[in-house]
């Protein structure tokens, strides 16, 4: 089962990758280093590492669906 605590939304728009809020510092509409075509390679297995350029907090990106990005550490506070 995929831990929900390590997903974070994301959208596509104009072949951009953003996020709602940064899940670190909180800036909206923060636009992340990812490219559309990148999303079938970190699919197939591929790693990649995601450095937010709002507040420079890193995280390892293992899986991509359609609407959210997995990560290998918690992004969510959950219960609280």
């Amino acid at each position: 089962m995929i831990p929900f605590e390590n997903t974070w939304p994301y959208d596509i728009m104009m072949n951009d990758l953003y996020v709602p809020d940064c899940p670190f510092c909180g800036a909206s509409n923060v636009l992340i280093p990812i490219r559309p075509k990148e999303i079938p390679l970190i699919q197939q297995g591929k790693k990649k590492l995601l450095v937010f350029p709002c507040c420079h907090n890193r995280v390892t990106i293992i899986d991509v669906d359609g609407d959210y990005l997995l990560a290998t550490e918690r992004l969510r506070k959950l219960g609280g």
